[in-house]
């Protein structure tokens, strides 16, 4: 009986806690801030041109913490499963500029008692083209 008393609040305990679509845009807000500083700002990201004309990357990138976070939500299919959730997200291929576009992004993840692990991630090389 104690062994199913645990059990039940366990469970109680993962419910509660089940990360909800708004958790997981700002997870995957940070998540893809950092991926697409990685992606853009390296030497090969940006045109040359570009690239003399924005001067902090990292930080341009970042001030758009937020408009990724909603990206990220628009593109996302969440499962609840109760005491866990499954998000999947599958953004990018948008043409940017005249040859350069996003990055393709597809990640598979889990949220569970609040956290949030990364099951798969692919993507393509996006950049210029």
């Amino acid at each position: 009986m104690l062994a199913v008393g645990i059990g039940a609040a366990g469970a109680v305990a993962l419910a509660v806690t089940n990360p909800s679509l708004e958790d997981y845009k700002q997870d995957a807000g940070n998540r893809l801030v950092k991926l697409a500083t990685l992606e853009l700002c390296e030497e090969r990201g940006l045109p040359m041109l570009l690239r003399l004309w924005i001067k902090d990357c990292p930080d341009l990138v970042a001030s758009q913490k937020e408009v990724i976070a909603d990206l990220a939500g628009r593109f996302t299919t969440r499962w609840n499963l109760g005491v866990a959730s499954v998000f999947s997200t599958r953004i990018g291929g948008q043409e940017l500029l005249p040859g350069l576009r996003l990055p393709g992004l597809d990640v598979l993840t889990v949220g569970i008692g609040g956290r949030f692990l990364v099951l798969r991630t692919e993507t393509d090389s996006g950049g210029v083209q």
